[in-house]
């Protein structure tokens, strides 16, 4: 098997050399169960087994009380427990013992342990205690602009600082539809690989469906899946605002406990993310937290969005890779969009059409806060300013 490489792929590798069991977690359809494959084809031994834990016959093995008949089912598909065994299992989030089950057969047996799930919100709950120590976690995200590239088929030249994703004229030119096409439809990997419009919305309203059949389905009792939909609706017209609870409860008609739920659940299977203030300067750590999508696609199949509001959720995804993200504010007097790290941070202010006065603005804003680095990030450049950090070298 030869996937398309993904910027993961080197860390899960090295991951090999130790007994820690490998968890691969992150959002439906970004790419588990490839990366996944791929993992396990690194191992040269023979003695392994890739399992889909969605076939109720191989969940109904894991499900059993007594654990040795698990390493039986090994036996029987010809894995020899006296030596080193790799096994991988697709999808334990549907397994809530699996855990118990690891752990018994790692503690008695040679057995590396590949997994994925779709839900942060699972492992919370059942990993947290029952293997600590034992495991390693990777979140998966979309695909990254160079990521994007990649399976594209479209060479670049990965930038090293930030000062070198600096406006290129002839970079913008031969980039620029590739980066339009990657706010559209963001970074799904069988929406990137799809070229055809409509088909790629298919695609993503596919995932989507799936995602509220079969993840909210398995992971929550939700007593009403329509309000969750329709939250999720309502949050995708405000993206980069701040949460106002209040208005969502009036807008969307549910309790407070109930918003608190389903927020929480949409951020821990990834769907949503939530950015909060920054704590230096003014320190205004209290401010409710700003809403982002994980992936423009998702987000662009809930409603119409604007393009400044795609852009700016796009750049959220791509700046929160390079380190710890927030935001700044100092009530109704000034903000800055991104601020990215914590002992020397950099501020980043995100301009559709950026102008020497937006610089001026961030100047004096980061110098109130004693931020030394900062950089306007634009999409389009504007006559006689081009002073700025374009979005598609943002890599």
């Amino acid at each position: 098997m030869n996937p398309y490489p993904r910027s993961l792929f080197p860390a899960l590798k090295e991951t090999l050399a130790d007994n820690r069991a490998v968890v691969i977690t992150g959002m439906r359809r970004v790419g588990k169960t490839t990366s996944l494959y791929w993992l396990l084809e690194q191992v040269p031994s023979p003695n392994k087994i890739y399992l889909d834990l969605e076939r109720l016959d191989y969940r109904a093995v894991f499900q059993e009380s007594n654990y040795d008949l698990v390493l039986n089912f090994f036996r029987n598909r010809g894995l020899n427990p006296d030596q080193p065994m790799t096994i991988a299992l697709d999808e334990i989030q549907y397994v809530p013992n699996l855990p118990s089950v690891i752990k018994y057969l790692s503690d008695h047996y040679p057995i590396k342990f590949l997994l994925t799930g779709s839900s942060s919100f699972y492992l919370k709950n059942y990993f947290t205690e029952s293997l600590a120590g034992r495991k390693i976690v990777f979140e998966m995200s979309p695909l990254t602009f160079g990521e994007f590239l990649d399976f594209r088929g479209v060479t670049y030249r990965r930038r090293a600082d930030f000062a070198d994703m600096h406006f290129d004229s002839y970079e913008f030119e031969r980039l620029k539809n590739f980066y339009e096409d990657y706010l559209l439809y963001g970074g799904l990997p069988n929406a990137v690989l799809e070229t055809r419009p409509n088909v790629r919305k298919d695609i993503l309203n596919d995932i989507f469906s799936s995602y509220i059949n079969v993840d909210v389905r398995a992971l929550a009792d939700f007593q009403k899946i329509g309000e969750l939909q329709q939250l999720l609706r309502v949050l995708a017209l405000r993206i980069g605002n701040k949460i106002d609870q209040t208005k969502l409860l009036s807008v969307v008609g549910i309790s407070r406990p109930t918003l608190v739920q389903y927020l929480e659940f949409l951020e821990k299977t990834y769907v949503v993310a939530r950015l909060p203030a920054y704590a230096g300067g003014d320190k205004p750590a209290a401010l409710a937290k700003k809403l982002y999508f994980c992936d423009n696609g998702i987000a662009g199949i809930l409603a119409q969005l604007s393009e400044g509001a795609l852009f700016e959720n796009a750049i959220f995804n791509q700046l929160r890779h390079y380190g710890n993200l927030y935001y700044l504010a100092k009530g109704s007097e000034y903000e800055i969009d991104f601020i990215l790290g914590d002992d020397k941070p950099t501020a980043f202010e995100v301009k559709y059409h950026p102008t020497s006065s937006d610089s001026q603005k961030l100047n004096r804003i980061a110098e109130k806060n004693s931020i030394v680095k900062k950089w306007i990030v634009g999409k389009f450049p504007t006559p006689g300013y081009d002073e700025f950090l374009w979005g598609g070298m943002i890599y």
